[in-house]
């Protein structure tokens, strides 16, 4: 973990480590006790297309599927 400040003009700057494993480009998401830098990837699509390589299913399947168990939690 490091330490670092903002400069006079409010910019925070990343050790060079973490640029470097992490990217260039970062989401800012607020949170009750703090902020967290989430990376962005430098092609979105590819990152998930990686993340949901594995899945077997269509997107028609998924979105039945949980249509259906929305239903079921609603009582259907």
């Amino acid at each position: 973990m490091s330490d670092v400040s903002l400069d006079d003009r409010g910019r925070l700057t990343l050790p060079k480590e973490i640029r470097e494993r992490y990217g260039e480009q970062y989401h800012i998401v607020q949170l009750p006790d703090g902020i967290k830098l989430l990376p962005i990837a430098d092609d979105p699509l590819d990152a998930l297309r990686d993340e949901f390589a594995d899945v077997d299913k269509s997107a028609d399947e998924l979105r039945d599927e949980a249509r259906d168990a929305a239903l079921d939690e609603a009582g259907r």
